[in-house]
């Protein structure tokens, strides 16, 4: 079964996807995404791969004869790919060389103008699951992109806000987002000419670190090469800080927000930029979302960002270091 089901409580779809359960445990000596696989070519830097078990789908099924007044239903109409960092099995994203992950961000880029030719797809996300905690089966450096035929409620809500605040003030929210962490200065990571790494003022997770960029820009295709090579050296840095305040691999959520694709114009108002999730609120501690932020949607801090933004800045100091002895 694969589908889309309305939920009237929230208006929100819901991608039913119980083929998904029968996806095999991978025996430990073996990986569809290695050199040598049989899945994949034997030489490669990125590569994208069209997930064997999609939720989404160009050719999906009808849905299940279930649909009432009040129950809606929809085709899971979409595309699930995943995307390969690199042939090495073992290597996590700080460890790529900036040159390795420019190729990363080309390919990004390239799979995001192929997927909005796709009429019926109306939101493009970019992200990568990273670590046991957050639920990932397969080790090998990866990400994914999912094309939506619809909108989903955060990027909505996001979309909407910004709308407002553009008939409000005149200005791009993201822009006085950045304009007000740049200020205080207290909550800001580290940047680079294009982008700058920061724990927002609002942030739910302890070290949930945004990466904003510094012009008013909405998506990929829109990047300049400066711009592109900067994203790289940013997301390098980045990664390489929240695995240097432990001392390990830290377990993440990134999430790449961008404009919608065959859908309203929305450049006055909508800012590119990426979200991380990391799950731990201490080395050996993890932040759970419990009833109130489950249930409620009631995001809860246990940390002050203003706090964790100096670990954040000494683990980047520590990170750099750790290069300087590299390359």
């Amino acid at each position: 079964m694969a589908e889309l089901r309305y939920n009237p409580l929230t208006k929100d779809w819901v991608m039913i996807a119980s083929h998904r359960q029968n996806r095999p445990q991978m025996p430990k000596d073996w990986c569809p995404f290695c050199p040598g696989s049989g899945k994949v070519p034997e030489n490669f830097t990125v590569y994208k791969y069209d997930n064997d078990f999609p939720a989404l789908s160009q050719t999906p099924p009808v849905p299940d004869d279930v649909a009432t007044d009040l129950y809606q239903t929809r085709e899971a109409y979409g595309k699930c790919e995943v995307i390969l960092y690199s042939p090495n099995h073992t290597i996590t994203l700080p460890e790529l060389s900036v040159a390795h992950i420019r190729e990363l961000v080309d390919l990004w880029t390239s799979r995001f103008e192929e997927l909005r030719k796709d009429k019926k797809i109306k939101y493009i996300f970019i992200f990568e699951n990273r670590g046991d905690v957050v639920g990932v089966t397969m080790p090998h450096p990866h990400g994914q992109i999912y094309g939506y035929s619809y909108i989903p409620k955060k990027l909505e809500v996001e979309l909407a806000s910004s709308k407002e605040y553009l008939a409000e003030k005149g200005r791009c929210l993201f822009c006085d987002i950045l304009k007000n962490e740049k200020e205080y200065k207290e909550r800001i990571i580290f940047e680079n000419e294009d982008f700058v790494t920061f724990l927002p003022f609002f942030t739910d997770y302890p070290y949930g670190v945004y990466i904003g960029a510094k012009e008013h820009i909405q998506n990929l295709s829109q990047f300049n090469d400066r711009q592109k090579d900067n994203l790289a050296k940013i997301l390098k840095e980045t990664a390489g800080t929240l695995d240097s305040l432990f001392g390990f691999p830290f377990p993440y959520m990134m999430c790449m927000h961008q404009d919608p694709v065959n859908s309203e114009d929305c450049s006055e108002y909508f800012h590119f930029h990426i979200e991380f999730f990391p799950p731990l609120r201490a080395a050996d501690k993890q932040k759970f979302n419990a009833s109130s932020e489950t249930g409620a949607w009631a995001a809860c801090n246990p940390t002050a960002p203003e706090e964790k933004a100096q670990e954040l800045r000494e683990a980047h100091q520590r990170f750099l270091k750790k290069m300087a002895h590299t390359d």
